[in-house]
Formats: C-alpha cells, structure tokens, sequence
C-alpha cells in the first residue's frame, strides 16, 4: 500500500522541466518582417512606375505640341491650303466652330496659300456651329481676299451645306450627298405605354413649360407650336443663308428647302453645287497651286491621352467624395 504521507499527484521540479522549442516564434517574425519588405517593395515600384507614367505623358504633350501641324511644304512657297471639315459638327471635337474657325485663320494668314480649300465630308449638325463658321468664312474672305471653295467628298448635308453656302465656289463628286436644307427636333413620347402599364410619372418643375421637352410627359398643342416656329425661324434663317450665298446660280424650286437632298450631278443641275471636282484637282486647275498643306486642327494622341488620365483622375476624385460623405 502507499504510504499516506506521500502526496498522489507530484510536481516536477524545475530542474526537471522539459525544454520548449520556441524557434516557431522566430520563423513567424522573420516571415512578418520579409513580408513587410515585400509589400515596401512593391508600394515603391508602384509609385515609380506611376511617376515615369506622367513623365512619359508629359514627354509626349511637349513633343506633339512643338510637332504641333507641322506643313510638310515651305510655308513661304505658293500653295493651295486645305481644312478638312468631317463627321458631325458640334461644340467639341475637330468639326467645331473653334478648331475650323482657328484652322482657317492659320490657312489664309500664311503669305504661301492661294487659296483655301474647305475639304467637307460632314452629314450636318450643329446650326450655331456652322453659323458661326459661315460668317467666319464671309469675314475672312473680305479680309485677305483670297478664293475660299468647297469641295464635297461623300456628303454635304444640313449644317455642312450652311458652311459650304459661303464658299466662293462648291465642288462636288457626281455621287455625292448634297442638301438637306430643313431644321429638326427629334425625340419619342411613352405616356401611353405608361398607362398600359399603370406607370405614374413624378416630375417637379418651377414653371408651366419647363418639362415639355420630356418623353414620359404629355405635350400640349401650345407646346408643339412653340417648338414648330422655333424650328420654322431657324429653317428660315438657313434658306437665307443659302440664298446670300448662292444668288442668281440657284434654280429653286418648292422642293429645294423642304429638306430632301440630292446627288452631287443633280446639286450642280439645280445650282447648289458649281461643278464636279476633287481636291487635287481644284488645287491643280482652279487655284493653280498644286501643293496641298492641310491646316486641320487634329486631335493628338497626347490630348486623348490627357483626356483619359484627365477623366479618370475626375472619376476617382468625385467616387472619394461620395466616400467622404457618406461617412459623416
């Protein structure tokens, strides 16, 4: 038997205390610290990487803007000066009245150029846009006394044909699209799909005719007769446009202004258009300076690339906003 005087459970003693493996411990720091650095190393790339970024974008702005249109002829030699006026004309882009504007002064101020060219390939756009090129055109055609013509590619329609109506002259391709001399106002109207579908509109507005303009909202006939002389006033400023320009080579007829429009053979028929002819040979034959310099306003790639770093710099500037304000 056990004597009771011992003790049933006994503690070692220190002496005899395993020993603990504690290099875990270490393993675990040294795989924190490593992972540290990594993440530093890889923040600094990042930020290097962002930095030659805008080095590079910088590089190519300062070198597309010393490049800047750059004529590939001696400006002092005689030439036949070309703008180039395509796609649709707006507020923006190349085909707006500030870029065309801008190109055309550059074009007749150069003591070389004969002659400007409006290159136009343009289905229209933008009646105060190509307003204001057509006095431009007017305007500068009594300042430097130079020949200011219109030669047509593919189309010349609507507000394109409000420029080319300035042009001393109007050449065209026997194929080309030519016309459509009317003003328009597009858009649709769903308040009876909405009732069908038991779909209440909500809109607020601060005055009677605010929203008269909005598809889902019923429009009244006073609202329409607005719009209809609106539209008819500009119509009628564009027939005047179009008869300043032309003068006696225009043959009217009922159809003329109504909107439809012709193929360059029947443009020059009815007196829209002077003759058939291409750039080359307008400048070869008619301006007799066959070296062509184009003064277009392009959009480099530099600029988009601003554009874009520009709009995303925007994005993430408007998306922490809202961040910040959501949090208060």
């Amino acid at each position: 038997m056990q004597d009771p005087r011992e003790p049933l459970f006994t503690t070692p003693s220190a002496d005899a205390a395993p020993s603990v493996d504690r290099s875990w411990e270490r393993r675990t720091l040294e795989e924190l610290a490593f992972a540290t650095l990594h993440e530093q190393k890889t923040a600094r790339r990042w930020k290097t990487g962002l930095r030659l970024a805008w080095l590079f974008l910088i590089a190519v702005i300062a070198w597309q803007a010393f490049s800047y249109n750059s004529p590939s002829t001696s400006p002092s030699m005689p030439h036949t000066a070309m703008v180039a006026i395509k796609g649709e004309i707006g507020g923006e882009g190349e085909g707006s009245a500030e870029n065309v504007m801008a190109a055309m002064r550059s074009a007749l101020e150069d003591s070389g150029s004969q002659a400007l060219v409006l290159l136009i390939n343009s289905p229209g756009g933008s009646p105060v846009q190509a307003g204001l090129i057509n006095d431009e055109i007017r305007r500068l055609k009594a300042l430097h006394k130079k020949p200011i013509y219109a030669v047509v590619e593919e189309s010349c329609a609507s507000a394109a044909y409000y420029i080319a109506a300035a042009a001393d002259k109007i050449f065209v391709d026997k194929a080309s699209i030519v016309g459509s001399i009317g003003v328009l106002m597009d858009g649709f109207g769903f308040t009876g799909l909405m009732d069908k579908l038991g779909v209440e509109r909500r809109l607020m507005t601060a005055g009677a005719n605010k929203g008269f303009l909005d598809p889902f909202s019923p429009q009244t006939e006073a609202q329409r007769k607005h719009a209809q002389a609106m539209l008819d006033q500009i119509h009628s400023q564009f027939i005047q446009v179009v008869r300043q320009g032309r003068g006696d080579r225009l043959k009217e007829t009922p159809e003329m202004f109504s909107g439809l429009f012709w193929s360059g053979q029947q443009a020059v028929d009815m007196g829209l258009a002077d003759a058939l002819g291409s750039l080359d040979g307008v400048a070869r034959d008619v301006v007799k300076a066959p070296d062509v310099i184009d003064y277009s306003r392009h959009e480099n790639v530099a600029e988009r690339l601003a554009k874009r770093f520009g709009a995303a710099m925007g994005e993430g500037a408007v998306h922490a906003l809202r961040m910040g304000s959501s949090l208060r």
